[in-house]
């Protein structure tokens, strides 16, 4: 029931909203409205005359070029000549001594080559990982074969996990001179290094482990 009288409310509140606008148009519209006859003049003036330049045109007057004289050359220097020696360049005469070659036995006679152990030749130091948040290292052992190239990388001990992987990295770009075994190149085994990660701060100071 309330809604019905909303209903009915409502009509009438927008019919009373509706004759109020269309009245206070009818009263607007209902003026007249008159059109101007008089237009306005515009007025101008042309100036017709025209005025004279003058171009005054001054002669200039080319002065006489004087000549010039060339200097004399310069007188000719007399220049020394070296004489050439009269004394003979002294010269050493001799002649290579005689000798016997000594004569080896090819049983008793043997090059001996001194044996050695793997030294390192290049060391590319490792990438510091980005999610590192402080300083460490890791311990890596691993084998070089006969040309020097390592191989069999473990990382034995590392203070963080994230410089693993860095390490092995690492270790697999270096270059070793083999090992020297009677003369010939052979595999070295269990070759063992430490790889140090040394983080800095903003003032180049390093953070401590």
């Amino acid at each position: 029931m309330s809604g019905i009288i909303r209903w009915i409310g409502g009509i009438a509140v927008a019919a009373f909203i509706t004759f109020a606008l269309f009245t206070l148009m009818r009263v607007l519209i209902k003026g007249e409205f008159v059109l101007q006859d008089k237009a306005e003049k515009l007025s101008f003036e042309v100036n017709t005359k025209t005025e004279e330049v003058k171009i005054t045109r001054k002669d200039v007057k080319v002065a006489k070029v004087r000549r010039v004289t060339t200097p004399p050359p310069p007188p000719m220097i007399e220049r020394q000549q070296a004489s050439q020696p009269t004394v003979a360049i002294a010269s050493l005469e001799g002649a290579i001594p005689d000798f016997e070659t000594p004569k080896l036995d090819r049983q008793s006679f043997k090059i001996a080559v001194s044996d050695r152990d793997a030294q390192p030749l290049v060391r590319i130091p490792p990438i510091m990982p980005p999610r590192a948040e402080k300083s460490g290292h890791c311990k890596v052992r691993f084998d070089v074969n006969p040309q020097g190239a390592p191989f069999n990388v473990v990382a034995t001990y590392c203070t963080g996990s994230v410089f693993k992987r860095p390490s092995i990295k690492s270790v697999l770009k270096w270059k070793y001179n083999p090992k020297i075994v009677d003369g010939r190149a052979v595999a070295r085994k269990g070759v063992e290094s430490q790889i140090t990660f040394r983080l800095t701060d903003e003032r180049g100071n390093i953070l401590p482990e």
